[in-house]
């Protein structure tokens, strides 16, 4: 049984640290570029607990509605993949809204807690899987935006290329047109 006082702790301690951040968000860099998100379901999950980081494993688990559960074939996905996912059907602890006095505590301000039923589905994955998807995010970014290359050499044709280069010598003046003087404007 959860109680939404973990998941709200969890979240909490998500956001005071950058690394936890940052993996949860390589986490779900996974989980998209495995098109999890197209499956039933799947996109109305929220995160229960996690991200845990061990020696070779990330695991996170998400929680749904026990109406809605996720497709299983999702995670046949992740399986494939080398990834570890366990459903279990359990309980959520959660405070009653008062609209009534029979909704405190006995001796308390504190509404009463209800069980609401949900699925948990907690996914295991390796290291080495976040690692490579997170490789390729980086790489597609930087190609996006030209970084790391001379976006007017590699995007001009091989041939106007050395064009260009034999074009400019080396001393900077433009080279002289084929029957007379050079332009120079004065």
């Amino acid at each position: 049984m959860r109680d939404i006082l973990d998941v709200i702790k969890n979240v909490e301690s998500i956001y005071s640290t950058n690394s936890s951040l940052s993996t949860l968000k390589d986490f779900e860099r996974v989980l998209d570029e495995m098109n999890m998100y197209v499956y039933k379901n799947w996109a109305d999950g929220e995160l229960a607990s996690g991200p845990k980081v061990d020696r070779h494993w990330v695991t996170a688990s998400f929680m749904w509605p026990r109406e809605k559960m996720p497709d299983p074939m999702a995670a046949k996905r992740l399986i494939d993949y080398g990834c570890r996912v366990r459903y279990e059907k359990t309980n959520l602890l959660e405070p009653r809204q008062v609209k009534t006095p029979d909704d405190f505590r006995p001796g308390t301000r504190k509404g009463k807690l209800d069980q609401t039923p949900v699925w948990l589905v907690e996914i295991t994955m390796p290291k080495t899987l976040v690692q490579d998807i997170f490789n390729g995010y980086m790489t597609k970014m930087k190609e996006s935006m030209g970084i790391g290359r001379n976006a007017n050499v590699d995007s001009a044709p091989p041939q106007a290329a050395e064009q260009a280069a034999v074009a400019a010598p080396a001393g900077g003046m433009p080279a002289a047109p084929a029957g007379g003087e050079p332009n120079v404007a004065a």
